[in-house]
């Protein structure tokens, strides 16, 4: 689905048969209406609010930019015209930008804070993503500074731990996954030191150390580089807000479900006079 479509399907969702409370109660009034952020934080989804509001044929002024750190108090976006249309749209961009600001700061803070200790180490998002809403999970990954990772299965090949038992061994799953196109980056997901090593010697673009301490990972990864310097080290599996700086010094790449399923959403409030 496009960008558009997938929006426009979010607010049929929530409108059902109509907004009978507005129905009910307004006939052509107009008003003026502020979407107010009540918290600091990385703002995104500005554009999304700015689409609905427009396409239900309101005026609007955006007053601050998505990937912009911003203060408790900052009015981000003005609306004006029919009160029933602002009203439609009120909570679903609300929603959005709660959910986007909250991921796109949480990837702020992080990358800042691994970045201390590797300045080259990237955080990137994975998969675990909210089902018709990834596009804009990713998004805001990328607005906080991240890395989106594959947006779906055809972005890249990742051989992971059940595809290794299904076909045998590493240096198998290597040998029929070359047979895609060159263009696609092949990511092997290892458990193990020797898997790490045997990924490596067959050719992997990207090594995945998957659920290991931070002493593990130091390990494979050196182990890794020793046989190929450019390889490519990703760590994943079990990592949080709270111990990822820990891997900072021996990964390229953390990769963290949590930066989509475990964010805290940033309060925003739509105003109007």
């Amino acid at each position: 689905m496009t960008y558009r479509e997938l929006l426009l399907g979010y607010l049929r969702e929530d409108l059902g048969d109509g907004d009978i409370t507005s129905e009910a109660l307004l006939d052509g009034e107009t008003v003026v209406g502020q979407i107010l952020c009540k918290e600091d934080c990385v703002l995104a989804g500005i554009r999304e609010s700015e689409f609905l509001f427009a396409d239900q044929g309101l005026n609007v002024d955006v007053h601050a930019k998505d990937g912009e750190p911003i203060t408790n108090g900052t009015v981000v976006l003005t609306v004006r015209g029919d009160a029933g249309s602002i009203f439609k749209v009120e909570r679903l961009t609300l929603n959005i930008l709660m959910r986007m600001s909250g991921i796109a700061t949480l990837v702020r803070d992080l990358s800042e804070r691994v970045r201390e200790v590797n300045p080259d180490v990237r955080i990137a998002a994975t998969r675990k993503t909210t089902p018709g809403f990834r596009v804009f999970e990713k998004r805001a990954v990328t607005l906080g500074g991240g890395d989106p990772h594959r947006m779906a299965l055809d972005d890249a090949v990742i051989i992971k731990d059940n595809h290794i038992k299904a076909v045998g061994s590493v240096t198998e799953a290597l040998k029929r996954a070359k047979k895609v196109s060159f263009s696609k980056k092949i990511e092997v997901e290892a458990q193990t030191l020797d898997e790490a090593v045997e990924a490596t010697e067959g050719g992997a673009d990207i090594v995945m150390l998957d659920n290991m301490t931070p002493e593990q990972v130091q390990r494979a990864a050196s182990a890794s580089r020793a046989v190929n310097p450019k390889i490519t080290i990703e760590v994943s599996g079990g990592i949080t807000p709270d111990n990822a700086i820990d891997y900072a010094p021996y990964a390229d790449v953390i990769s963290l479900g949590w930066i989509t399923h475990s964010i805290r959403s940033v309060d925003f409030s739509l105003n109007v006079a």
